[in-house]
């Protein structure tokens, strides 16, 4: 994956030396887990745990797809923000950085092998269906501004066309689409099980459409995503996996009655649990608007009270620790965990009960950890030590980088208000998020390889030659992703009035604090906004979020948590002593207590004009794909300020572990802003 060039020495007239140049492994933070993809659909006792029936389907026929490649049709894989039915062997060892480059390597191998088999003979509807999930599985694991995306949607659309034809096929010699290949009859949830070869003409196309919806979703495409989700539902209505990605789709919408009905339906019609994140779905959306929700607060509570009982009871009679165990026990954790957070929110937000609400909290986060490897302090440590040791005064050589303004960078520790910052940028009619999924981030390591390549010409020219052409393509790319979304939300518009391209492009991928010293480099004139909190309201908002699957799944536990912060904190006081007044920092308390003031500042420090219809973000219609979605549409709020101390009891430990960090010393600096 990414490789941290480290510098041990820069030559007298500021270009980087080749001859003292080395690789030390680096895994970057935003990398998500390796996770197990592989289930087994035919194994009696998986079956039986899923369905709840006692006799498995028939499959005479041995169909050349398997569940792997298939597998946009199980559920926990819906897009990037819900966690995997199927979490890390706890037992796993820690995966290095050279051992990860080479598994993105198979996936970039096997996607090549699956794109030959389709050119081969593009109207092979498995073959295309294979190459389509290869893809957005890629997209799922790696965040690279979604360079696949295009391909992966182009490839669905494909398929759903072959079905479709041949679903016309079987309907005119008076075939029945609802028949599987063992010819039979099985409901949607049996045919989840199914490879794609042996499902029904019917619920291949309906899984299809539902596929096509989450690489929308992925895409942030929220609104096609609905569409494609509406074409499943249409043929198949009671499809558990496309209502409840349609239920996650509108509420990043803000359309909250609708996920609402979705995720209800979801609930009553998913007997045997497969889609936990339901739990997820309709606890926040009872959070946000608790009166659109059919079932409402007693209904969920009912059911999750119920289903913890019976799923505990079911954990601890699990005996040896042979694989299979393992990864029933991991299954089981991670229900545990969606439904002990839901109850949490109960806790947290209706009944205002503290005690009740830690013991769910602290029991969800239990089940998630103990799911997880180790966490690897010293891998972590040896990150922090590497960065400032490579990025000292003198690294930067003079005159090289690109006088580009368009990209603005947000950086910080997760939780910290980095939305609510987006939001006033994207407010504006010349500036567009483009949420975490980083373009910069993604072309890192090729940027990094470059750039040591031109190093060993021991010339400025050199290396800003390759510094121009990577940032020249970082804006090319960031551009032409934002249009392809534009078109894909509004076409009739695109079509008739054109579409008007952006000056700036917001880039929130917040561990790129990891990275300031390569964005200094390529746009030393980009703004870098650093966004910070109140430490134990950071950390607290940190421990009780559930994360995609990645690094992030260690704030989980105190003694993780607290030193990815300390990390953090010396990261960015590293970067303030080497490259003094280059990061803007932005406390939220201020944009929370003077957002008049903040605003016009932060609008200020990117070159643009005040549009007066920045103070009105929260009133504006774009999608918000985060944990916060529902939070930042309420505009400014104070609830969240210093909402750590209710449970300080038992925030106490994570208090002393933090020691000096628990407080911290950065102002705003934006030039222009006035504190009350």
């Amino acid at each position: 994956l990414l490789l941290l060039i480290v510098v041990t020495n820069i030559i007298e007239n500021d270009t980087l030396s080749s001859a003292v140049i080395k690789f030390i492994s680096f895994v970057p933070a935003e990398e998500p887990e390796e996770t197990e993809l592989v289930i087994k659909p035919k194994s009696k006792n998986y079956y039986k745990e899923k369905t709840g029936k006692k006799d498995v389907p028939s499959n005479p026929r041995k169909g050349t797809g398997d569940a792997m490649n298939d597998s946009s049709n199980h559920p926990g894989r819906e897009n990037k923000s819900t966690r995997n039915e199927h979490p890390t062997n706890p037992k796993k060892k820690l995966v290095g950085a050279n051992e990860r480059e080479g598994k993105v390597h198979k996936i970039d191998e096997n996607i090549q092998r699956l794109r030959l088999a389709y050119e081969k003979d593009n109207n092979d509807i498995y073959n295309t269906l294979k190459l389509a999930d290869a893809l957005r599985h890629r997209d799922l694991l790696i965040h690279d501004g979604g360079s696949l995306q295009k391909e992966a949607i182009k490839t669905y659309e494909t398929a759903i066309k072959l079905i479709k034809k041949e679903r016309n096929n079987v309907i005119s010699s008076g075939g029945d689409i609802r028949l599987t290949e063992s010819g039979r009859f099985q409901s949607p949830i049996e045919e989840m099980f199914l490879s794609n070869e042996e499902k029904s003409i019917q619920i291949l196309l309906v899984s299809t459409l539902t596929s096509l919806g989450k690489q929308y979703f992925m895409a942030n495409m929220f609104e096609k995503a609905v569409e494609a989700y509406d074409a499943a539902l249409e043929l198949e209505e009671e499809y558990v996996d496309a209502i409840n990605s349609r239920g996650s789709a509108l509420f990043i919408l803000g359309r909250y009655e609708e996920a609402g009905n979705d995720y209800s339906k979801a609930l009553l019609l998913d007997e045997g649990n497969l889609f936990t994140d339901v739990f997820t779905g309709l606890a926040k959306v009872l959070v946000v608007k608790k009166d659109v929700v059919p079932v409402g607060w007693d209904g969920l509570v009912a059911v999750l009270r119920e289903k913890i009982r019976h799923q505990e009871k079911a954990i601890t009679t699990l005996g040896d620790d042979s694989a299979d165990t393992i990864q029933a026990r991991n299954i089981l954790s991670n229900k545990l965990k969606v439904m002990h957070l839901a109850m949490y929110s109960y806790h947290d937000h209706e009944t205002l009960d503290v005690e009740k609400a830690w013991y769910h909290l602290k029991a969800a986060q239990t089940y998630k950890i103990s799911a997880l490897p180790p966490y690897n302090k010293l891998l972590e440590q040896k990150k922090v030590q590497t960065l400032t040791h490579v990025f000292q005064k003198g690294f930067w050589p003079h005159g090289v980088g690109s006088s580009s303004q368009i990209p603005i960078f947000i950086i910080g520790f997760p939780r910290s208000g980095s939305t609510l910052l987006e939001r006033v940028l994207d407010s504006h009619s010349q500036i567009a998020g483009t949420g975490e999924d980083s373009i910069f981030n993604g072309m890192l390591n090729e940027i990094r390889n470059d750039i040591v390549k031109a190093s060993t010409n021991q010339s400025s020219e050199s290396i800003q030659a390759v510094v121009q052409k990577h940032a020249k393509r970082v804006n090319k790319l960031t551009r032409e992703r934002w249009i392809g979304i534009e078109r894909n939300m509004r076409p009739k518009t695109a079509k008739v009035h054109g579409i008007q391209v952006p000056k700036r492009f917001v880039d929130k991928m917040l561990t790129n604090y990891y990275n300031v010293g390569f964005i200094h480099l390529l746009f030393p004139n980009a703004l870098i906004l650093h966004v910070i909190r109140d430490p134990m309201d950071t950390l607290f908002s940190a421990y009780k979020h559930d994360f995609p699957p990645g690094n992030l799944d260690y704030t989980s536990d105190f003694t993780s948590l607290a030193h990815m912060y300390t990390n953090y904190r010396n990261i960015m006081d590293h970067w303030d002593r080497v490259l003094p007044g280059r990061v803007t920092h932005t406390r939220y308390e201020d944009m929370v207590d003077n957002m008049p003031s903040m605003a016009h500042a932060i609008i200020s420090a990117t070159g643009l004009s005040w549009e007066d219809d920045v103070l009105n973000f929260h009133k504006k219609k774009q999608a918000v794909n985060t944990l916060s979605s529902g939070q930042v549409r309420k505009g400014v709020y104070k609830d969240s300020l210093q909402s750590w101390k209710r449970y300080q009891h038992y925030l106490q430990p994570l208090v002393d572990m933090m020691g000096p960090y628990v407080q911290h010393e950065f102002e705003t600096t934006l030039e222009g802003f006035q504190s009350k």
